[in-house]
């Protein structure tokens, strides 16, 4: 009897352990592959069990599935996970990713906004990584009510859109990504204006498309006060712009790409083509970076009213027509010469 009972007891005692060790292989022994950091997954609004499943397994991210999937259905917590962007460490257990995915513990997403871009290329930079789509987010840009409650209008609105690393959940709409980066914005703008030395002062709408047209006009740093002190000597003086990124602003919109500029492109009738309309364009014709902001708000003071590119990215600036001409004549020829060499 006694030896009977030593056997059912060893035998439960066997079956606890083996149960213990079942449970602990289940639900809190680390299941992911050894990776660095961390992987990613995410899930979609009203995604089935099996569907996130799916996604952690196509991520890479489970080294046994099987046993993911059970413990989420056996304990239920597999309905209750939440749609959202998740990282997942190296190392966690089946218990440890179901309980950040059911409570919700998303991970924002890092968006960089490229400068002196398309709205169209930002939107395709930000669909890549949000929920939302390309249309989405122009569409948002395009939405009078967002513009009025960003404190601007939709002809400047992308203008705002700042080229800088900002952080996001997933899922969140277009139009709340738009608001808070003009929201950003209007931050930084506000410190960068109280050191300002532009005189007289323009409108953030003004700065930013006067900013817009340095950032397509020089890629050089340091040459950028002195491009923004052309244009606003320009301004000052009544002159017509006649910025050449302009033109290639509304050459794009008509033809879908930017390319070599011709005499006849200056004729253009576009309202952004600065060469036959005076004072400022409608709107900015990209989004300019901080440096091209900032050369606006404190220019180089100067008395040049024009410039021409030197044919290895820079600008050689003159004060009279005359001698802008014959910078411009130095220009040209360089220009044929390099063409001749290459064949262009």
């Amino acid at each position: 009897m006694t030896r009977t009972r030593n056997i059912i007891i060893a035998a439960l005692v066997v079956g606890a352990l083996l149960f213990a060790a079942a449970v602990y292989v289940v639900a809190f022994a680390p299941n992911t592959p050894d990776y660095e950091g961390t992987r990613s997954v995410r899930i979609p609004r009203d995604s089935s069990f099996d569907a996130v499943v799916d996604s952690l397994d196509i991520g890479d991210i489970l080294s046994r599935r099987a046993t993911f999937a059970m413990l989420g259905r056996t304990t239920g917590w597999g309905k209750q996970v939440k749609a959202g962007h998740y990282a997942i460490p190296a190392g966690f257990s089946n218990r440890q990713i179901l309980d950040k995915l059911r409570k919700g513990l998303q991970d924002e997403i890092r968006l960089t906004i490229p400068p002196g871009s398309r709205r169209e290329v930002v939107a395709r930079v930000l669909a890549n990584k949000m929920a939302f789509s390309v249309e989405d987010f122009l569409s948002a840009l395009s939405d009078t009510s967002v513009a009025r409650a960003a404190g601007t209008d939709t002809t400047h609105l992308f203008g705002f859109m700042h080229p800088d690393t900002y952080f996001f959940y997933w899922l969140t709409d277009a139009k709340r990504v738009v608001t808070k980066i003009k929201s950003e914005f209007d931050d930084r703008y506000e410190r960068l204006s109280a050191q300002a030395t532009l005189s007289p002062p323009l409108s953030a709408e003004e700065v930013i498309t006067v900013a817009s047209i340095v950032e397509w006009e020089t890629t050089i740093e340091e040459e950028k006060p002195r491009v923004a002190g052309v244009y606003l000597n320009r301004l000052r003086n009544g002159w017509r712009l006649q910025a050449d990124p302009t033109v290639q602003y509304a050459i794009l919109q008509s033809e879908g790409s930017k390319r070599r500029l011709f005499f006849r492109d200056y004729d253009i009738v576009h309202p952004f083509n600065t060469y036959r309309f005076a004072g400022l364009p409608p709107g900015p014709i990209t989004n300019p970076s901080l440096s091209s902001i900032e050369a606006v708000l404190k220019p180089e003071s100067h008395k040049f009213y024009y410039f021409v590119a030197t044919g290895d990215g820079g600008h050689i600036f003159s004060r009279t027509l005359r001698e802008h001409r014959r910078n411009a004549r130095n220009y040209y020829r360089v220009m044929e010469q390099r063409r001749d060499r290459t064949g262009g």
